[in-house]
């Protein structure tokens, strides 16, 4: 069959991609639409692309990109495309102009919209097409294309080229529309945007635009631009600039009903895609033409919901410091887990809290808990509830409980033993589930890792477990409000939770400086880890590497089931990648000396002990003081004897997930031997029922997972939320504070003290380089990153809350820390100096 190497828009649609790009086949689609006018034209396939790079040298990937266009621009176009072209031209008559436009194979695709990235031209005599279409091929090797692709993930060489051609609309107004307002989210919304002209002023940043909100069917927001300036069709091919008369540059480009009627069309086109629609337009005479849409890619997706009504969604993500698109398995596995039913969007979870807070008593609850520990969060969540009518009301008393039914934590004796007997009842549970799984396999297998899910849930949800640390909170916050409003004195339970026992996590960062204790002592080791690829066994041929191997052993079989974003149950863990440890492993190496971890520990401790001398002293001056101190050293024991289990549940939960990750892996490389799946990370992107068909049936269905990796490698570029509404709007809260100097970052409070050092922004654990002194700016910080925490003076995220793992153990460690500090990663810059007040909650910007 031979090749095609011209398309009519009529003869294309969604389907046509490889054939005419993706804005080829979204304007193909757009003509199938009733009501919808788009400028007839014709595509230049990707054939005749292909055809003439054939024809040119391969592109060198280390040869400049203008370097590249020009061999493409200069290269001859094959007769018969040229003659293609030519036919395809003269069924528009003498006397029309083009536009002539680029349209890639990854151009305007859920994931990725491309939009100008390659070239456009407009106005284009017939004679010029062709040189024309030669420039928008070149134009796939621009600067911004090739880092666009880069940056997706999209390798050069499966990107191709069409071009689009349509007769030229000559428009008295042109303009974009958004189905869904592209900055809140919100899809009851249709933005537009209007300009005198063609839309070149618009996009070039020339004029001002009209701006419009249609919501309905009505106008409910408009600002009219001043628009000194209109790009119009020059005479002789091209563009040209026109000043527009004083008297009219304040006079709206449409009337409101056009306005109207544009976004009646916008909401037409967003039906036939099925999502919210980025879309260009012009209007000439009465006529509103669509000259382009694409999906809009930067919007949050929205849970499903069935009934209709308004619904309001929590970001779990945050409250677990993960806020990172998690796989389809690592999603079930979590959903699993938890309780409290989960909705879905973006690769993250949501609790939906709208029946809670429809209740009076349940919303005033859920505000008090979410905004002592989030105070973003409680604000995002307090916007949307004071919009009248958002949340029809409920009866009182018909909310959900807040927290488990059982004792209150006040009736738990402060008892040691407590927290002995609950860590004991973990590691034997995971002992035995270590031995039960291992001769499994098939459905046995699944089937056995849902019944155990039930015991999972039975340790981490024990009501003596959640006594434990709840009764610990409750102290913590009876010493704060006590203590300042006795003394004066701010988060007075900070200091006092320094070197507390049994929290494995600090633990975990004290027992890597006995590492590198180990490794310290021979150069060899040391310069092996800076310079080499990084192997237990190759490391254990050097001088001192079978200690260091045996120790580093050691530490991976308690701590080795961590690793960054550990409750996506897919991440790949410190024991299978153990090289993710080194720099921090050198780091201690070069920044302690021996018994450090000993002395750290240790010096903690008294710290702590000398507060609560200090507060006991000063209480016991004040009138009644004899009772006050009394009842604040029962506060401080229970502190001290509970809250470091706060991180026991999570370890033994991660715990479990290795021990189902290891066993559905060797299962997974079962299923690559018997062709059944291609590869053993497949199995990531099933839910835990589909991962259970597919070993029940010995079927995969290949395009479903193909599907699922395109469609995770999105949401990875997407930020969730604290607050989501059924309509789409992502609300991320304000401080409403008047104590913040000018120019400082706001944030969260969790960990009290001053500090000023060096600012290190790290996004990603394994490219830390920390030195003493230094304060660790990133987005957040789950348990993985506790072993940073020795070696930094300071702290600055921007997820957090009170009691979340990086406010635990940084008060543990006696850091100054800020947590929800929003865009501090962006906002400071890697080796500034700044100043964390950990007790008032900000972060002031030095030098």
């Amino acid at each position: 069959m031979p090749e095609q190497y011209v398309l009519g828009l009529d003869e294309v649609d969604e389907t046509s991609i490889d054939a005419v790009g993706g804005k080829g086949a979204h304007l193909g689609a757009l003509t199938r639409i009733d009501g919808v006018r788009v400028p007839s034209g014709f595509c230049v396939t990707t054939a005749a692309f292909q055809r003439v790079m054939a024809a040119v040298p391969a592109p060198d990937p280390a040869a400049p990109n203008a370097r590249i266009r020009r061999t493409i621009e200069d290269a001859a176009i094959p007769d018969d495309v040229a003659a293609a072209i030519a036919t395809a031209l003269g069924r528009f008559g003498a006397q029309v102009t083009f536009a002539v436009r680029s349209s890639a194979t990854a151009e305007d695709l859920p994931s990725a919209s491309f939009a100008g990235q390659q070239d456009t031209y407009l106005n284009v005599p017939a004679a010029e097409v062709l040189r024309h279409v030669s420039r928008c091929w070149a134009s796939l090797f621009t600067d911004r294309a090739v880092l666009y692709r880069r940056r997706n993930g999209i390798p050069d060489g499966a990107a191709r080229m069409a071009v689009v051609v349509q007769r030229m609309v000559l428009p008295e107004a042109s303009g974009v529309m958004f189905t869904a307002d592209p900055v809140t989210g919100d899809r009851r919304s249709v933005c537009v945007e209007a300009v005198n002209g063609l839309g070149e002023a618009l996009v070039s940043g020339l004029v001002n635009a009209d701006s419009y909100t249609v919501r309905g069917g009505t106008i409910v927001a408009r600002t009219i631009g001043v628009k000194r300036l209109a790009v119009d069709p020059a005479p002789a091919g091209g563009t040209s600039q026109r000043a527009i008369d004083p008297a009219e540059q304040a006079r709206p480009a449409l009337g409101d009903a056009q306005v109207v009627r544009l976004a009646e069309l916008g909401r037409r086109i967003e039906a036939h895609f099925g999502r919210p629609q980025d879309i260009e337009w012009c209007l000439a005479g009465d006529d509103l033409h669509v000259v382009q849409s694409r999906p809009i890619t930067t919007l949050f997706p929205i849970p499903e919901s069935a009934d209709g009504a308004n619904h309001v969604y929590l970001s779990v993500g945050h409250q677990q410091m993960m806020t990172d698109a998690m796989k389809p398995l690592g999603l079930s596995f979590w959903q699993m887990t938890t309780p409290a039913p989960m909705a879905e969007a973006g690769g993250r979870l949501f609790v939906d809290v709208t029946a809670r807070v429809a209740a009076p008593a349940g919303r005033a609850a859920l505000l008090e808990m979410i905004g002592r520990s989030d105070p973003l969060t409680g604000d995002a969540l307090r916007t949307v509830l004071d919009r009248d009518g958002y949340i029809a009301p409920a009866p009182d008393g018909a909310a959900p409980p807040l927290l488990p039914a059982g004792a209150t934590p006040e009736e738990l004796p402060t008892d040691p033993a407590v927290v002995v007997d609950l860590i004991a009842q973990h590691q034997a549970s995971i002992a035995e589930l270590r031995e039960t799984i291992r001769p499994l396999s098939g459905t046995a297998l699944l089937d056995f890792v849902q019944a155990d899910l039930q015991e999972l849930r039975r340790l981490l949800f024990d009501r003596r477990s959640h006594q434990v640390f709840m009764s610990a909170m409750e102290a913590a916050w009876w010493l704060n409000e006590h203590l300042e409003t006795w003394l004066g004195e701010k988060n007075a339970s900070d200091p006092l939770t320094q070197s507390v026992p049994h929290n494995v996590t600090s633990e975990m960062g004290l027992a890597l400086l006995d590492v590198a204790d180990v490794i310290r002592p021979h150069p060899d080791l040391v310069a092996y880890l800076e310079h080499a690829e990084f192997s237990l066994e190759d490391m254990a041929k050097l001088p001192g590497g079978p200690e260091a191997r045996d120790a580093i052993e050691a530490w991976l079989d308690m701590y080795g089931m961590r690793c960054a974003g550990e409750i996506d149950i897919t991440r790949p863990r410190w024991s299978e990648e153990p090289a993710t440890l080194v720099p921090v492993i050198l780091g201690n190496v070069r920044n302690f000396a021996p018994g450090a971890a000993a002395r750290r520990f240790e010096e903690g401790r008294r710290d702590a002990l000398a507060k609560e001398h200090e507060l006991l002293e000063r209480l016991r001056a004040l009138p009644d003081g004899a009772a006050k101190a009394g009842e604040t050293k029962q506060k401080i024991d229970r502190v001290r004897t509970f809250i470091g289990y706060r991180e026991y549940p999570k370890y033994g939960m991660v715990s479990r997930y290795f021990i189902y990750k290891q066993a559905l892996l060797e299962e997974a490389g079962r299923l690559v031997r018997s062709g059944v799946l291609r590869d053993r990370d497949d199995i990531y992107f099933l839910r835990f029922d589909e991962l259970h068909d597919v070993v029940r049936t010995g079927h995969a269905d290949a395009s479903l997972i193909d599907r699922r990796r395109e469609e995770f490698r999105s949401y990875a570029t997407l930020t969730p939320p604290r607050v989501l509404t059924s309509d789409g709007e992502a609300i991320t809260g304000a401080y409403r504070r008047d104590d913040v100097p000018a120019g400082a970052l706001a944030g969260l409070p969790v960990s009290a003290g001053v500090v000023e050092g060096r600012a290190r922004v790290v996004l990603d654990l394994a490219h830390a380089d920390l030195e003493p002194g230094d304060i660790l700016v990133t987005a957040y910080t789950d348990p993985s990153w506790t072993p940073l925490f020795v070696a930094i003076a300071g702290l600055v995220t921007e997820v957090g809350g009170q009691m979340t793992h990086g406010a635990v153990i940084a008060r543990e460690y006696g850091l100054p820390a800020v947590v929800a500090v929003v865009g501090a990663t962006t906002a400071i810059e890697d080796g500034r100096r700044i100043r964390v007040h950990g007790t008032d909650g900000y972060v002031e910007l030095l030098s």
